[in-house]
């Protein structure tokens, strides 16, 4: 494992699951974490197929890399993920729904910059983590991503280059960030809004 302490561009994912807080309240804790582990394997394996690192998972979310080391196109990997896990997750979610009557949708935020590397953490239990405004502005793409659905960031769609023609992604209204410009932001949005309330 990379433990190298080191500032570099880097793509930055967040994907949470929705609607897993009330699933936790209403099945027994052996099938909350069964349930939690094939998200976060899923998540895992399609991240480490597009080049990518899982950072952490922590409650209902998943974070993680895609580096300028693995490739010149690293924007585009986060994005493949994103989107490969959304459709992989349907299938998974599907029979979440059939096997204990709760919809759940995974949705994702992406931004990206120069991130901070390497290990930290309480001595004896240090781990590798990222640092910076590509983690802190990923963390809020995710909550303004509406359930199922992809929500990028202005550099991430300028570093995509000619391949956002296919997005279809809409311009949503800026993220407001204190002291700075607000940040344009993009949704790969869904026709019909997933609503679990």
């Amino acid at each position: 494992m990379a433990t190298q302490t080191e500032r570099r561009p880097a793509a930055i994912l967040q994907a949470e699951l929705r609607n897993f807080t009330r699933m936790s309240e209403m099945l027994e804790p052996g099938k909350v974490l069964a349930l939690a582990n094939d998200f976060f394997t899923l998540g895992g394996r399609i991240v480490q197929e597009q080049s990518g690192k899982v950072l952490s998972v922590y409650n209902d979310t998943l974070l993680a890399s895609f580096g300028a080391g693995a490739g010149p196109d690293f924007a585009g990997n986060a994005l493949k993920a994103a989107q490969e896990l959304q459709r992989e997750f349907r299938l998974l979610g599907e029979r979440w729904q059939t096997d204990y009557g709760l919809p759940a949708a995974v949705s994702l935020g992406i931004h990206l910059g120069e991130t901070v590397f390497g290990m930290a953490g309480p001595q004896g239990a240090q781990q590798y983590v990222a640092f910076g405004d590509p983690v802190s502005v990923a963390e809020r793409l995710v909550h303004r991503a509406r359930n199922g659905e992809i929500v990028l960031s202005l550099p991430v769609m300028k570093a995509l280059g000619t391949a956002v023609a296919t997005l279809g992604a809409e311009a949503l209204p800026p993220l407001e960030l204190a002291k700075r410009q607000p940040i344009p932001i993009y949704g790969i949005l869904l026709e019909d809004r997933l609503d679990f309330t």
